[in-house]
């Protein structure tokens, strides 16, 4: 019987062209029809890393940033991952807010959804002399002692206590349809720092804050007291990715100045003709790398050598006073 096994012994090589390279196990690479074969004195480069971008000079530069207009029928949004959760924004306890002011402000403020109202004769009074009534939400009368125990000590309440859900967070379209400039707060946590931020926005006519989600304290009574109203006002938009939301602001107009001691004096006659968007850190670790690495420029206050430093709130209400003499 015949067996159907080729005969053993090497196969013969088919002639090869001179030159032509050869892949492991013998066998020549497939002709290509679209990339042209290099010289001998080329170099065929695998993964070719893009040229780095060249700095953008500052406003006293010879080639500025263009505040370009935004076509209007284009709608600025941040990407669907960048957006703070529902629960973040809207919130399902609701918080206390305390004070006067604070409490005022959130009446007058109809896109606030009111829950509980607790006030004593005093505190009913002194509402009843800045809010005429009927209120938004009927209250209820209560010792002040009740109210102690329901906000905890060192809560200075005036005898008034209101239980609001949390503001939703605005959209970045709505954010830079608003006049003025932006402030920008990277992880500054301490909610009196945050509350105080937003009163002086108030006071110089910012358009927002900007903070990021995670690494920024919820709109508590301690934030909206020290606020003083300002909650109401100035709207906080809650970023997941505090970069991506700087980038979107540049491709809107505005020019990222990060406050930084060691920079140049901050002049606001500088930024005039601009949309700003003072980018502040948190104290003592200051800005993070890459939110430093995407502002514009960097600027400092001018202070005398006895001091190093501001509180954050202080420095925001200084920077902004300064981009005031600007406008």
């Amino acid at each position: 019987m015949r067996s159907s096994r080729p005969p053993s012994g090497p196969r013969p090589s088919t002639p090869r062209p001179a030159g032509e390279p050869v892949r492991r196990g013998g066998r020549p690479p497939p002709a290509s029809h679209n990339a042209p074969r290099a010289s001998s004195g080329d170099r065929l480069e695998l993964s070719a890393k893009p040229a780095p971008k060249p700095l953008r000079e500052g406003p006293k530069g010879e080639t500025p940033r263009p505040n370009a207009p935004r076509p209007s029928s284009t709608r600025l949004e941040l990407p669907h991952s960048d957006r703070p959760s529902a629960t973040a924004s809207a919130g399902t306890g609701g918080h206390w807010l305390y004070g006067v002011h604070a409490v005022v402000a959130a009446l007058k403020n109809p896109a606030r959804r009111l829950r509980r109202l607790m006030v004593t004769e005093e505190g009913a009074a002194a509402l009843a002399a800045q809010v005429a009534a009927p209120w938004a939400i009927g209250p209820e009368t209560v010792d002040r002692t009740r109210i102690d125990r329901l906000l905890g000590s060192g809560a200075v309440h005036q005898g008034i206590a209101l239980l609001a859900d949390p503001l939703p967070s605005p959209s970045l379209q709505a954010v830079v349809d608003r006049s003025g400039p932006i402030l920008v707060l990277d992880q500054v946590t301490d909610p009196r720092n945050v509350g105080a931020i937003l009163r002086c926005a108030a006071a110089f006519g910012a358009a927002a804050v900007v903070v990021q989600d995670r690494n920024a304290p919820e709109e508590t009574g301690a934030l909206a007291k020290a606020a003083s109203g300002a909650l109401e006002i100035v709207p906080v938009l809650r970023a997941v990715n505090l970069v991506r939301t700087m980038v979107a602001l540049k491709a809107a107009g505005f020019w990222c100045v990060g406050l930084d001691a060691r920079s140049k004096p901050l002049i606001g006659a500088d930024f005039k003709q601009r949309r700003v968007a003072l980018v502040l850190g948190a104290e003592g670790e200051g800005m993070r790398r890459l939110v430093r690495e995407n502002c514009d420029e960097l600027a400092a206050l001018a202070m005398s050598g006895s001091m190093e430093s501001l509180n954050v709130s202080a420095a925001a209400a200084v920077a902004l006073y300064e981009m005031s003499r600007g406008r």
